[in-house]
């Protein structure tokens, strides 16, 4: 199976914990994984894995329309 994301950025951050990671910034690591979801999402939603395009709509709208600052 495919690893998603979330499971790429626990990784990615534990390395970075312990100096081990490519990344110099925790948050660039964010952003990378917001990225590789927004790309599973894409390919989930083309594979006819997703119910309607309401519903991918509403995903990234949650995903990328945050009120965080």
């Amino acid at each position: 199976m495919k690893q998603t994301a979330v499971e790429w950025q626990h990784i990615e951050l534990s390395k970075f914990l312990y100096g081990k990671s490519e990344f110099t910034d925790a948050n660039d690591i964010l952003i990378k994984a917001k990225e590789m979801e927004n790309e599973q999402m894409i390919d989930w939603y083309a594979t006819g894995q997703a119910d309607t395009v309401n519903m991918y709509e509403q995903h990234l709208n949650k995903t990328f329309n945050t009120n965080e600052k």
